[in-house]
């Protein structure tokens, strides 16, 4: 198969999918409709169409039949091996050494079809994936959301300010909600300089509105800085990276840094972050991690271990040796 210049994932996969998720959970877990539609959070009435559509398809039989190119049963493992809410795995290998693209079209796609009305989303401003995710997402018809607000500061380099704000503003837009901004640095020079910013009556609206969070969408980083945050003026710097890297850190979300086990790392560096705080975060009901790709493979392990995240979209390969027995 040629590869797609535009990285956009094919639609019908992503439908195949669904109709194997909805098909297995109903005719082998024997779950109901509406604990269906609640899983996938999706409605009932759709279950019910995609069921009867599974049958016309010629899927269900004895046993589900999964289309080529559909990894329901890996979803499914790392569900069950990691307590999450729900996975989904990508095909990347025409895309050679970039998981970008059909990572975000896969993302995209998810998103459409779970941001079902009045949900409050967060999204941190810090993540290529996410941006390339926003920029593939529909248009709704109508409002799948009630806000969407940005969880890690953006003010650095002025480039960085436009990207924070485009993709916190996009998102809004195509769920027609909306946008609430920090108007802060992501990272500020000392942990005096962040507590006097977090005084500031904006900033003290924008924590309120965290606590009132549905779902979050976040990309999951390596130690080592990406382009995008080298180039934003809040990037971790290289004494910064030492300390975190003595202190066992692998990865972050929304630049909190974790170790091997997901356990939190205690540094210098998560006292000048303006961001939301983990606790605040890590109590959202969908906590989404959008990351792939070898290099994030130890981070991405650790952030499902932690319970960063509880829904996670990732490539065949990092989906493979996260649960190794099922390759």
């Amino acid at each position: 198969m040629a590869p797609n210049p535009e990285g956009r994932r094919d639609t019908t996969k992503d439908h195949l999918r669904l109709l194997a998720r909805v098909a297995r959970m109903y005719h082998e877990q024997e779950m109901r409709q509406p604990e269906i539609a609640a899983a996938l959070n999706i409605s009932q009435p759709r279950v019910s169409r995609l069921l009867k559509e599974a049958v016309t398809r010629g899927m269900v039989r004895t046993v589900v039949t999964l289309p080529e190119g559909v990894h329901t049963e890996l979803e499914e493992e790392l569900q069950r091996r990691y307590g999450l809410r729900d996975a989904v795995v990508v095909d990347v290998e025409d895309f050679q050494d970039d998981v970008i693209p059909p990572l975000a079209s896969a993302a995209a796609s998810y998103l459409g079809v779970t941001f079902t009305g009045g949900d409050v989303i967060g999204i941190s401003s810090w993540s290529e994936t996410l941006l390339a995710t926003v920029e593939r997402m529909p248009q709704k018809n109508s409002q799948v959301a009630d806000r969407v607000i940005q969880l890690v500061g953006g003010v650095g380099s002025p480039e960085a300010q436009v990207h924070a704000t485009r993709l916190v503003a996009r998102l809004a837009n195509l769920t027609y909600a909306r946008p609430v901004f920090v108007p802060l640095p992501g990272v500020v020079a000392t942990t005096t300089i962040r507590d006097a910013l977090l005084q500031d009556p904006g900033v003290i609206d924008v924590q309120s509105q965290w606590n009132d969070l549905t779902v979050v969408l976040v990309g999951i980083g390596s130690l080592e800085p990406s382009p995008l945050l080298l180039s934003s003026g809040n990037a971790v710097s290289r004494a910064d990276q030492e300390e975190l890297r003595a202190l066992g850190a692998v990865g972050d979300v929304c630049l909190h840094f974790f170790d091997a086990a997901g356990k939190p790392v205690d540094s210098g560096f998560d006292q000048r972050v303006i961001g939301i705080d983990a606790p605040t975060f890590r109590s959202v009901g969908r906590r989404v991690g959008v990351a792939g790709g070898m290099r994030k493979l130890s981070a991405i392990k650790a952030a499902i271990e932690g319970g960063w995240i509880n829904i996670l979209i990732t490539d065949l390969r990092v989906a493979r040796l996260l649960c190794p027995e099922s390759s």
